[in-house]
């Protein structure tokens, strides 16, 4: 693994059957930093980024090719431990999906899963986690009412306290403002901001102001020949500013998607 990055990503490519989703997608993600993966619908950049936790193994007939590695783990080896994995990675969707359990429940149930029993460890982090989110002072009170209650910003919120509680290295993000409202949204990328640093971070996103305000790096996935491509991958400012691909350059304009 390449200094400063947490995936390393070399020749990747997925099938679904006999379809190809993406082929052939190089890509050394910087640790620590907010990575944006933008394009248009269909292209890959959500299967891409379920190979990055083995989600995609829940997939009938997903078959990843290429060899993909995290903080220096062979994601693919036949050894690999999923449920560590899965601790190591985390995920939030593009829905907010909060168990249909209390507020309580939802951070602690991860945590028994992972082996954690201790009610004041429990506490404690269920806490932090929810301090870290800023959902701490709006729910403090109710911690015992359904998570179903909560209004679809801490819904998202709550789902990323529930990554967060187990302390992973990375978090993999879907479109995680697309089902919100423009304030929500607004909370959910100060959230990302904060975040940089801590995590090593991958954001799907089809909003380009959005990926511009949060994005250390950029990569445009595209669909060619039928399957989706890495058009372009690189820093933030020339992924939109100097672009080498004239595709790239069209879709960052307005131009193309």
């Amino acid at each position: 693994m390449s200094a400063g990055s947490y995936f390393e990503v070399s020749d990747m490519s997925l099938h679904y059957g006999a379809k190809c989703a993406f082929e052939s997608v190089v890509m050394s993600v910087p640790r620590g930093e907010v990575t944006a993966l933008i394009g248009p619908s269909g292209c890959g950049k959500t299967s891409f980024l379920n190979c990055l936790n083995r989600l995609i193994d829940l997939a009938p007939g997903a078959r990843v090719t290429g060899s993909v590695r995290a903080g220096g783990l062979d994601l693919y080896a036949p050894t690999t431990d999923l449920l560590a994995l899965r601790r190591r990675i985390g995920m939030l969707f593009q829905k907010p999906n909060p168990f249909p359990l209390s507020i309580r429940r939802n951070l602690e149930l991860p945590l028994r899963e992972h082996g954690i029993r201790d009610k004041r460890r429990l506490e404690e982090t269920v806490e932090h986690a929810l301090r870290d989110v800023g959902l701490w002072e709006e729910v403090k009170d109710r911690l015992d009412r359904p998570a179903l209650q909560l209004s679809g910003g801490q819904k998202q919120r709550l789902c990323l306290a529930r990554a967060l509680v187990l302390e992973p290295e990375a978090l993999l993000m879907d479109e995680p403002c697309s089902a919100l409202d423009p304030l929500a949204s607004a909370v959910v990328e100060d959230l990302i901001k904060r975040l940089r640093g801590r995590y090593t971070l991958l954001v799907v996103t089809h909003h380009l102001a959005q990926a511009r305000r949060l994005a250390d790096h950029v990569g445009l996935f595209w669909m060619l020949e039928g399957r989706g491509k890495l058009i372009e991958w690189g820093p933030a400012g020339q992924i939109f500013e100097a672009p080498r691909e004239a595709l790239t350059a069209e879709y960052v304009r307005g131009r193309q998607g």
